[in-house]
């Protein structure tokens, strides 16, 4: 009887299991990465399940967390983010490439990422079918974004020969004086869900040039390209038998961001997201007298003059306004119209707006595709319910999409006032508020009146005008364009603006030397100590 009883439990525990089995199998089944039509997925890498820690080793013992398409709410696959264990791992881990990777000199760093840019390129339309699914922009801006890496990268390889310093007349006799630049050892990247690609390949492409290593911090919500892009970096560092935490991975939440921005170890923090989280990050830091590099929020403007070419204005706001479903640092979000074409430019643009092509971001032709989150989609809606309050009106759109996903309308609101509170206010949206000037000058105030100071632009054919657009009591912004749209940022120039935008530049110009310590170098070759300033002290 005992016998029997113990068989029959036997069986009960199997089959339990054998259910259990069952449902895991058919939870994993329902995710993207199994399904035949995303195989591709498995070409970067990426598995069902995946680590979110790497240091020269995949681990991640952190919370489990389940990337989401925002194009229909799908699970696409799950990532073990990184615990504070797996963190503290990766710091010293880095922190030990660090002494290897420094003394590899400057040109043969430059080949090892010209061999990374080779790698991407490879995986190029790949990488940006996987952001197209995992963030919601569509494919040419996906693969734009990974063209921009590349391009970052090829201009970190004429970096890893040209980091330059001065040398500079002494007064003293037989001494010279020069500027020594040198690496200033790790450096923190976390970035935002926008752009999941290209600001982590400005701040690892100079920083890897100019000697560092990294340890990087996607956005929780993109864990996918992270881990995707961390493979092809590992697959190069590994073929050049260097260590793989030159380039770190810790995926994780405000937990591991907090402990990157309180490190010490971390010499340079580089930090892309909202204004109010890169405060709270930009004072961890400070705390600690650490270096900081700020990418923040933008509440960008186009200013149209009335002898402004039309054509141009409206071809230029539809993507500026709508293009990412307005989740661009750099997406215009006021238009500052002269009054003698306000009418014109909005029943223009009202009528582009109907003709974007909405959909799936995968598909060919789509122009706009869906919020990368809910919390977006109710972002949206709370703007527009605060937009009528304040007396807007809603010229186009003001309403979720009825289908999967997270689809709301572009949206263009007028009637309000310059500086109503909502138009004052950065709402990472696909709405755009227009507003009426009749003198240019206004035009430029209300331009600089928002708090933030990244991008903006200006159309006109007045030379005059553009000239004092460009000048002291023109645009307050980092980035200042005339005739373009205020998205759409070259790698040759630095990017960044001012204000709570955070003042930091990334990419081109000289933006190296952020991640770079400079040292004043006295040498004196004599046998003399003159003192500067002819000091005598005998």
């Amino acid at each position: 009887m005992a016998t029997v009883i113990l068989l029959r439990r036997a069986q009960l525990l199997i089959t339990r299991s054998t259910c259990a089995s069952h449902k895991i199998t058919r939870a994993m089944s329902s995710m993207l990465i199994d399904d035949p039509k995303y195989s591709w997925l498995k070409d970067l890498g990426l598995g069902a399940t995946n680590n979110g820690a790497f240091y020269g080793v995949w681990g991640g013992s952190g919370e489990e967390v389940t990337s989401f398409c925002p194009t229909n709410n799908q699970p696409i696959a799950k990532v073990t983010q990184a615990s504070p264990a797996d963190y503290e791992k990766a710091i010293v881990a880095t922190k030990e490439a660090w002494q290897t990777w420094t003394e590899v000199p400057a040109p043969q760093r430059g080949e090892i990422l010209r061999q990374m840019g080779e790698a991407l390129r490879e995986k190029k339309t790949l990488l940006g079918k996987l952001e197209s699914l995992e963030m919601g922009k569509i494919l040419p801006e996906g693969e734009g974004e990974v063209q921009e890496y590349i391009d970052i990268i090829d201009y970190a390889v004429g970096l890893s020969r040209m980091i330059a310093g001065h040398v500079f007349p002494s007064e003293r006799r037989g001494h010279m004086l020069l500027e020594q630049w040198n690496p200033l050892g790790i450096v923190g990247v976390i970035t935002a869900f926008n752009f999941p690609v290209a600001v982590y390949g400005w701040n690892s492409s100079i920083a890897l040039a100019c000697g560092n290593c990294v340890l990087w911090k996607g956005a929780p919500t993109t864990p996918l390209v992270s881990v995707a892009v961390t493979k092809i970096l590992e697959q190069t560092l590994k073929a050049n038998n260097l260590p793989g935490a030159v380039c770190s991975l810790v995926q994780g939440g405000s937990d591991i961001g907090t402990l990157m921005a309180k490190d010490e170890r971390i010499n340079l923090l580089s930090f892309t997201g909202s204004t109010p989280v890169g405060k709270k990050v930009s004072l961890m830091v400070q705390e600690r007298f650490g270096k900081f590099l700020l990418e923040l929020g933008g509440n960008n403007a186009i200013v149209v003059n009335e002898d402004a070419d039309l054509d141009m204005v409206v071809r230029s706001a539809v993507f500026a306004c709508a293009g990412t479903a307005g989740q661009r640092c750099t997406t215009t979000r006021r238009l500052v119209l002269h009054e003698k074409i306000h009418d014109q430019v909005i029943e223009r643009l009202v009528k582009a707006y109907k003709q974007l092509r909405i959909g799936d971001p995968l598909e060919d032709g789509t122009l706009y595709g869906p919020m990368h989150s809910q919390q977006g989609v109710d972002l949206y809606l709370s703007a527009i319910e605060e937009a009528k309050a304040q007396g807007g009106k809603i010229e186009c759109g003001g309403k979720k999409i009825d289908r999967p996903g997270n689809f709301v309308e572009a949206t263009i609101v007028t009637g309000l006032k310059h500086d109503s509170p909502i138009v004052l206010k950065e709402t990472f949206v696909p709405i755009v508020y227009a507003v009426k000037f009749s003198n240019l000058d206004d035009a430029f105030k209300i331009n600089n009146e928002v708090k933030q100071g990244l991008s903006s632009s200006l159309f006109t054919k007045d030379m005059n005008a553009v000239f004092r657009w460009l000048g002291p009591k023109g645009s307050d912004c980092g980035i200042v364009n005339v005739n373009i749209p205020t998205s759409g940022a070259e790698i040759g120039g630095a990017f960044g603006g001012e204000k709570e935008t955070g003042g930091g530049r990334e990419s081109g110009s000289d933006a190296w030397k952020q991640y770079m310590r400079r040292s004043t170098c006295t040498i004196n070759y004599s046998t003399e100590l003159p003192l500067a300033q002819g000091i005598k002290f005998e």
